[in-house]
């Protein structure tokens, strides 16, 4: 019996909490809090009289930690789930250690301000040590480690499928297939059409800041940067066909490069089409996806908050879109000595999505596996005191409760490679 409050309403929220709902037996009550209560409200009135789950909902805001201190305090959960942006991953890790309460969230943290002068300096310092730019990065919410360990607290970052299944599936290879794992390349294949010239399937915001930023990998011990899709490679996807796919830089390989032991290189690959390409270009040459705020008409504007209002919202995308997504590991390395291949993937279909929880596949491949590891801390299956990524924990319970839950996994010993 667990008590969970789940911080966000968007997208990905709404299938992890329906999926909370079938495991009633452990997610016993849930609070569904966000800014707009009344999305909560809508949400918890679909789902009554369909679980056992004691659903209640309230209003936050997730960047002030004294509302969100007041409500953690008041709803008393065992876990906090954060599904709301990853802007607010710190104020939300600052409230649980305030209050005593594990913490989970489905990516890692970037700033909204990158205009912001303290971050700006710790930012330009990562990049000169590090060497790769983009805005997201795990050192600050890795440097709550001692913290948690010290409040004797669990805080459980990334875990939605890239990063969190992906980084699950290299512990697993690396746990049952491999004694060394060599290289990497993380495959994050999306087919799926919902019809309209250019839209994201996840928060515009985030999406085309982190798609426009150069890309990098980590090879012999380094970063490599590359100019924004400058990598382009040609991929026959199971159940999806053969795709165009860009390199990209991507949280999972920072922590991927700490945690597998000897790895000489990961890459990052996703794919996309020539329209989402040539509008995403048009957008970004003309001051459309910029951060900083300009004056119009007398009044503050963000550029991309401007177009994330024009752009289809995400959520809406579920009914109109059809095809599957295709995510998974490429792995080589030893075994016994002995040179080996391992391909571990997951197939979602976007209708089949649609009709379970009324979402796309982008949004449940998420979702599911946010559930999952709120499922594995309440269950104590995995129980580290501190700051971790997926990768630090056993993957088979993991594995076991993602194919239980939506997302089974396929696997081939003979893949075809990535050059």
């Amino acid at each position: 019996m667990s008590r969970v409050l789940i911080i966000g309403c968007g997208g990905v929220a709404s299938v992890a909490i329906q999926k909370c709902c079938q495991v009633s037996e452990v997610f016993t009550d849930i609070c569904i809090a966000s800014r707009t209560k009344s999305k909560c409200d809508d949400l918890a009135d679909k789902l009554r009289g369909k679980t056992a789950t004691n659903i209640t909902t309230a209003k936050v805001d997730a960047d002030n930690v004294d509302e969100l201190v007041e409500l953690i305090n008041s709803y008393k959960p065992e876990l906090v789930m954060n599904i709301a942006l990853p802007y607010q991953d710190l104020t939300i890790m600052d409230a649980c250690l305030i209050c005593g309460v594990n913490y989970m969230d489905t990516a890692n943290y970037e700033p909204e301000d990158i205009e912001d002068p303290q971050w700006k300096e710790i930012y330009e310092k990562r990049c000169k040590e590090e060497g790769f730019s983009a805005y997201f990065d795990y050192s600050w919410q890795w440097a709550y480690k001692e913290k948690f360990e010290k409040a004797g607290l669990t805080a459980l970052l990334g875990s939605g499928f890239d990063p969190g299944v992906t980084q699950c599936y290299c512990a697993y290879a690396l746990k049952h297939h491999f004694d060394t794992i060599e290289t990497i390349d993380i495959l994050d294949c999306n087919g799926g059409d919902h019809g309209y010239p250019f839209a994201t399937n996840f928060n515009p915001e985030i999406n085309l800041r982190e798609v426009s930023a150069p890309g990098s990998y980590w090879e012999n011990g380094h970063w490599v940067e590359i100019p924004a899709m400058s990598i382009k490679r040609e991929y026959e996807f199971d159940k999806v066909g053969i795709k165009d796919m860009y390199l990209l830089h991507h949280e999972e390989i920072e922590s991927l490069a700490k945690n597998i032991p000897g790895v000489k290189r990961i890459r990052f690959f996703m794919t996309f089409g020539q329209s989402y390409l040539t509008h995403m270009k048009c957008l970004e040459n003309v001051g459309m996806l910029s951060t900083t705020p300009i004056m119009y008409e007398g009044r503050e504007i963000v550029p991309i908050q401007f177009l994330k209002a024009l752009l289809p919202e995400p959520a809406t995308l579920g009914p109109r879109t059809k095809g599957k997504t295709n995510i998974g590991c490429i792995f080589t390395g030893k075994k016994d000595g002995k040179d080996k291949t391992y391909y571990v993937y997951n197939v979602c279909d976007h209708e089949e999505c649609y009709k379970e929880v009324g979402s796309q596949a982008i949004s449940y491949t998420t979702g599911v596996p946010a559930m999952c590891g709120a499922l594995m801390l309440l269950t104590k299956k995995w129980d580290k005191k501190g700051v971790y990524t997926v990768e630090e924990f056993d993957p088979d319970p993991y594995m076991e409760a993602l194919s239980k839950y939506g997302l089974p996994y396929e696997e081939t010993f003979e893949p075809v490679l990535v050059d």
